[in-house]
């Protein structure tokens, strides 16, 4: 069964910072990424790696966050860092061959909760 698992997420100072994981099981994705979704807001697409090496980022996060893959190309990483009120949302892993900036992948993890308060 193809699954994504996310973990990482959790309640930090503004400043701080949380890493993300996410490990797909059932098939290696050569692209993955990472949404978020505060509420009442719509769910946009933070970063994405393709072919393991080729990023990119939502403005609202570059400099701050990095997104990565591990050696077995099949789990992806999000390192967040200096992380600001405005990045509460719940994270979502998202992969798959047709994904790209603009059109997500078939494949979406469950969600994990980061929280950015004092």
């Amino acid at each position: 069964q193809v699954q994504l698992m996310e973990s990482g997420g959790g309640l930090v100072q503004p400043g701080g910072s949380l890493r993300l994981s996410c490990a797909a099981s059932g098939v290696i994705f050569g692209v993955m990424g990472w949404y978020r979704q505060a509420p009442g807001k719509q769910r946009e697409l933070v970063a994405i790696i393709v072919g393991g090496s080729s990023t990119n980022y939502a403005e609202s996060v570059k400099g701050r966050f990095t997104i990565s893959r591990d050696n077995s190309k099949n789990a992806v990483h999000l390192q967040m860092n200096n992380l600001k009120p405005e990045d509460t949302a719940v994270y979502y892993c998202n992969a798959g061959g047709q994904m790209r900036w603009g059109n997500p992948g078939d494949y979406w993890g469950q969600g994990t909760q980061v929280t950015v308060s004092s």
